[in-house]
């Protein structure tokens, strides 16, 4: 089968389009045509191998794995003893904190973060959701537990968790302010927005305005930067697990009422992400929540995808297809 792999650590000129064995499924899994899956600032940190810790899931001096965990397409097989899915079903899900979705055909366990995709949504759709939906849900409810009223600052509003927790967040009940560059402010504020801050004109660190929940979608900013603007017991909670925000958790659990935090959902149980990836389902089937597609690649333009992912300024989610 065709699969993405890479050679070495490194920039995204180290990924290539390789023949890969065809996996099997086990009585307990089903096997799954890939059709799209997504490249996001996780797939950039285990093509890097940075910061070290990934290596302990990549492989210590190379990677050893097919990149990409979420992905969308077709049953293709069932295990013998599998009931949940039958051959043809339309699926979406993730296999993190494993990886092999950048390839045409991966096998998952019944039981595992996976479910069937709502009629009238895309592939493209479906894997967003899987990756980027499910991660903001992960740090909205298990992390934050945001509740109706509380008032919350997305930044990274535009990017490809950003979009979908300003639209958990507004379902929720909460005073949503989003904080994206000019030209995406119509669409954050389309997502449901109620106050949205153009980064290139306005400094949110230096304005008098104050957060339950600060929820760095991008990694970019710090806890000390974001502190002064945390509602007493205020929580600061990033995606990017920087040294930084490792000593403020530390810190923060001692000393003063705000708190940081980094979580990493792959690491969640499996239990908890198949639970939200359902309630997700419901809400895309609803309409309630959208996704947003940034770029889309085929996979034989990989190295273009994560070249674009690397600027950092996405808009919404990036995927590949695999054809």
């Amino acid at each position: 089968m065709k699969a993405v792999a890479a050679t070495a650590y490194g920039g995204p000129e180290v990924l290539g389009l390789y023949s890969a064995p065809k996996p099997t499924a086990e009585p307990d899994e089903v096997l799954i045509r890939v059709r799209v899956s997504t490249v996001g600032p996780a797939n950039s940190a285990m093509r890097e191998g940075r910061p070290f810790p990934v290596r302990f899931f990549s492989g210590l001096r190379r990677p050893t794995s097919i990149p990409g965990d979420a992905f969308a397409g077709e049953v293709a097989a069932v295990g013998k003893s599998v009931t949940r899915f039958a051959i043809g079903d339309r699926v979406f899900g993730t296999i993190a904190p494993e990886s092999g979705a950048h390839a045409e055909y991966v096998c998952v366990p019944e039981d595992g973060t996976v479910e069937l995709t709502p009629a009238g949504v895309s592939d493209a759709e479906a894997a967003a959701v899987a990756d980027n939906g499910l991660t903001a849900m992960l740090f909205l409810r298990d992390v934050a537990d945001l509740q109706p009223g509380q008032s919350i600052l997305i930044n990274g509003a535009s990017g490809g968790i950003g979009t979908f927790a300003v639209q958990l967040a507004t379902h929720v009940g909460c005073e949503v302010t989003g904080v994206c560059s000019t030209r995406n402010v119509d669409l954050v504020r389309s997502l449901g927005a109620d106050r949205v801050v153009d980064y290139t004109t306005t400094d949110v660190t230096e304005t008098d305005e104050t957060y339950d929940v600060i929820f760095d979608a991008v990694g970019k900013g710090s806890f000390a930067g974001f502190a002064d603007a945390l509602n007493p017991g205020g929580l600061y909670m990033t995606t990017v697990p920087s040294v930084g925000v490792l000593l403020a958790m530390a810190r923060t659990r001692l000393v003063g009422d705000r708190r940081a935090v980094f979580a990493a959902t792959g690491m969640k149980p499996v239990g908890v992400r198949r639970r939200y990836l359902g309630e997700l389902r419901t809400l895309l089937d609803s309409g309630e929540i959208r996704s947003v597609i940034g770029r889309r690649y085929p996979v034989r333009e990989v190295v273009e995808a994560h070249r674009y992912v690397d600027t950092g300024h996405k808009r919404g989610t990036a995927v590949v297809t695999i054809d």
